[in-house]
């Protein structure tokens, strides 16, 4: 699907006040509200835009800290890598899970309270994953920067 610079202002625009009436973001963009809600429709049909959701702020529920975490599995042979993608996809406490290429193959962003509840996950949930032969934490000290948005 070609995105054009109208469809940019919108995906813009929704990825910082997501929760934005039709109206006032057809008044943004200076289109019409029937224009805009066409556009919209679309953009979400093509599933460029895959979801709305709210963001939580981490510290208001106890969620104050960062840890990613480097992990190296045991093999690459495809049934390792199911495996261990099918298990870390049921820790809750796992926001992201990405397959890397260099010296881990897998980087975790985890969240926990603090270092006591990064135990409590680490035991619980981590060690018992399979195929693992190694895994490295390293906290966050602080974020210093960090979007949702895409850049379009």
């Amino acid at each position: 699907m070609k995105i054009d610079e109208t469809d940019r202002r919108i995906l813009k625009i929704l990825q910082k006040l997501g929760r934005l009436s039709n109206s006032d973001l057809a008044d943004q963009i200076n289109l019409s509200a029937s224009a805009c809600h066409r556009r919209v429709q679309r953009l979400e049909s093509e599933g460029i835009i895959k979801d709305y959701v709210a963001l939580l702020d981490p510290r208001k529920i106890n969620r104050k800290s960062t840890v990613f975490v480097e992990i190296t599995l045991s093999g690459q042979a495809d049934t390792i890598l199911e495996a261990f993608e099918r298990a870390v996809a049921l820790v809750p406490d796992v926001l992201e899970c990405h397959l890397m290429a260099g010296k881990a193959d897998y980087m975790l962003k985890v969240v926990a309270g603090d270092t006591d509840d990064f135990a409590r996950i680490h035991r619980q949930y981590l060690v018992r994953l399979p195929h693992v032969n190694k895994m490295q934490s390293s906290f966050a000290l602080r974020t210093v920067f960090k979007t949702t948005a895409m850049p379009v």
